[in-house]
């Protein structure tokens, strides 16, 4: 039996249905745990479910099952993506963004509560109605039956949806952000952000690839590049003799920038003219051809097109640079410590 999850490095490397479980008591002293592991049976194996603390934000704890329940089904994507040490490392990043995550709304939902605020009963109902109304329907039924299969009572989502609610209103009290820019700014943005407003130039690219592992690599590819007039040899050939993911369509590799093959291959494609086909091509031992079908030419937005687009990419800049000031200022006064 695997041991108890003491601390958060052993949760990062537990499984999604793994933590450890805790009764968490409170008392004078700042926090009791009483450990309790739980076994449950099934009719193929005893599985070990545990849960433990992830964090204590001034008098309250956030605990993994929390955490799992903001995350599961990202990292359950994770886990179909992904394996090994990538896999790890993916899971270890969004577990410990997630208790971050659950810090800061913890001390904003403290805040409220040390500012006496309070959000009348009425708004809560009127806002449940609205999911119903909205994404269900307005079929109550359906919308209990969907908590239940996600594992939520109502009471819980009425709770998850009242502290995202306070969140909000918070943020919105206290992050404030002049819309008024200063003149200059937004010309002084699209200079430093030009390559957001800009297209890059673009070839369609035709690609044949021989292996170095071929037998006489060299010789084949030197012989094609000879048999090669124009784009329909290319194509052909390709579909015959290429040995990479593109020889069904003819070596097609699409629509590609500069920063899309390894420059050794980019250079060449850019500098064809378009219908021919390049000379015999060397990388990494590997015999390449390149023919470039189009060409599309890099393009910049002139700032008057863009003036809205990049105002409101300065004010999102701004609010949540506000905004992690204001977190940053309740993390000061408080006590908050991650295990």
């Amino acid at each position: 039996m695997p041991g108890a999850c003491r601390s958060l490095l052993d949760f990062m490397r537990l499984p999604l249905t793994v933590g450890t479980f805790f009764i968490v008591m409170r008392s004078r002293l700042p926090v009791l745990l009483l450990l309790v592991v739980v076994f449950v049976a099934s009719a193929h194996a005893v599985e070990e479910i545990l849960d433990g603390i992830a964090a204590v934000v001034n008098k309250d704890v956030i605990t993994f099952s929390q955490v799992r329940e903001l995350i599961g089904a990202r990292e359950r994507t994770l886990r179909e993506t992904f394996n090994g040490q990538e896999l790890t490392k993916k899971v270890t990043e969004l577990r410990l963004n997630a208790i971050n995550d659950l810090i800061d709304r913890q001390l904003v939902l403290q805040d409220f509560e040390k500012n006496k605020f309070s959000i009348p009963e009425f708004v809560i109902e009127d806002h449940l109605a609205t999911i119903i109304r909205e994404q269900f329907n307005n079929d109550r039924q359906a919308f209990v039956r969907t908590l239940q299969a996600q594992g939520f009572t109502l009471q819980r989502f009425r709770k998850l949806e009242t502290d995202k609610m306070i969140v909000q209103a918070m943020r919105q009290r206290n992050v404030k952000v002049n819309p008024m820019l200063a003149p200059g700014k937004i010309e002084e943005y699209y200079r430093a952000h030009i390559a957001d407003f800009s297209t890059p130039e673009q070839i369609k690219l035709r690609m044949i690839v021989i292996h170095k592992d071929t037998t006489d690599a060299e010789s084949i590819a030197r012989d094609l590049r000879a048999k090669i007039k124009n784009a329909d040899d290319f194509v052909r050939l390709a579909k015959i003799y290429s040995e990479d993911s593109s020889k069904e369509s003819g070596g097609d590799w699409g629509w590609i920038d500069r920063k899309t093959l390894d420059a050794s291959l980019s250079e060449p494609a850019f500098a064809l003219k378009t219908g021919l086909a390049s000379d015999v091509v060397t990388l990494n031992g590997n015999y390449y051809l390149l023919l470039v079908e189009a060409r599309k030419t890099g393009t910049t937005k002139p700032i008057a097109a863009v003036r809205n687009e990049a105002s409101d990419k300065i004010l999102q800049t701004e609010r949540q640079a506000a905004q992690e000031k204001w977190l940053k200022g309740l993390r000061a006064k408080a006590f908050v410590k991650i295990f």
